[in-house]
């Protein structure tokens, strides 16, 4: 095993001390229990936004706190759900008198632990909501979920949900934003690689170098299925196929492509995976009004991407284009 470490069981406090130290700004992060939170936080009137999960996934979800997008996050470790005594605390940290949203990804302990949270703190006063992103198509069931895994529209939900939240939205208004992307964003993705979780120190899964797999989960959870490598256009038309033919989306329909890489793809691939996403699209009658590319949401080191499809409607890329600011993604401020 070969990383940029100390100790295995270091990495992830570690890790937060860095965010700390680079974007004090931004942010702040407390250990005990361990959260990053907004700098500025709480902000009175303001919905409170919280994601979490675990640690890994860099940018998820501790980049992507700050001016409109999560006002905290709680990072678990390793590819383990963060604790409930975590969120809670996040919860009341954010709490500026208009209630909270949890963004949850499905996966069963994040679920288990983010409803344990809700209710300890609907008993203190705080007015909770929740939603379950479970955007992969890949897969019905997988090692960690009851139904589909939450993946790349999560990243998306947290963007426009911020957005509203900060034009001061309700906290109904600013859940049904996130049921909205829930309902209209699909995703897929394929390894190339395994990764190495650092305290286990040798790789999730085998996968040949001749070899790769499509539908891969987010901590290798296994996929659709696994065959020699192929070319890019040719993944790239995998990856599409079943995302566009779930919703269905209709001719004509406006939509943000998102292709994600998962940690140790170079953005050279990334857009040449775009370019054939974008084509694709296009063929279908879709129209791609906005995009996003890049390591958003990583397993480690794992070589390989996924493509995120939300339709969009003019409130929702209202949501999108307004400014934002964090460690992991910021524009128009």
């Amino acid at each position: 095993m070969k990383k940029l470490i100390n100790k295995p069981e270091d990495v992830v406090v570690e890790e937060l001390q860095g965010v700390a130290l680079a974007h004090p700004d931004l942010v702040k992060v407390f250990y005990d229990p361990t959260y990053v939170l907004r700098a500025n936080a709480p902000i009175k009137g303001k919905v409170g936004l919280i994601s979490g999960g675990g640690s890994g996934h860099e940018p998820m979800h501790g980049g992507f706190v700050g001016y409109g997008m999560l006002d905290a996050a709680c990072p678990g470790a390793v590819f383990t759900s963060p604790t409930p005594d975590q969120m809670l605390e996040a919860t009341k940290a954010v709490n500026g008198g208009a209630g909270v949203l949890h963004i949850v990804k499905n996966y069963t302990g994040d679920i288990m632990n983010f409803e344990m949270a809700a209710e300890l703190a609907r008993a203190e006063g705080i007015e909770v909501e929740s939603v379950v992103t479970d955007d992969d198509v890949a897969v019905q069931d997988s090692l960690w979920t009851a139904g589909r895994r939450g993946v790349g529209s999560t990243v998306l939900a947290e963007k426009v949900c911020g957005a509203a939240a900060e034009q001061r939205r309700s906290l109904k208004e600013v859940a049904d934003v996130c049921r909205k992307v829930k309902a209209w964003g699909r995703s897929m993705g394929m390894a190339l690689t395994s990764c190495t979780v650092p305290h286990v120190g040798k790789p999730t899964f085998d996968l040949p170098e001749d070899e790769m797999e499509i539908g891969i989960g987010i901590h290798g959870e296994p996929g659709r299925t696994r065959m020699k490598l192929k070319t890019a256009d040719e993944i790239t038309e995998m990856l599409m196929e079943p995302v566009l033919n779930d919703l269905p989306y209709k001719a004509g329909e406006e939509v943000l492509l998102f292709v994600n890489g998962m940690g140790g793809t170079p953005p050279i691939e990334l857009y040449i995976v775009y370019r054939k996403a974008h084509e694709i699209a296009t063929k279908h009658g879709l129209k791609v009004v906005r995009n996003l590319v890049g390591p958003y949401i990583t397993s480690l080191e794992m070589a390989g991407a996924s493509i995120t499809l939300l339709k969009m409607d003019d409130d929702l890329l209202k949501l999108w284009d307004a400014p934002v600011k964090t460690p992991g993604l910021r524009w128009g401020v």
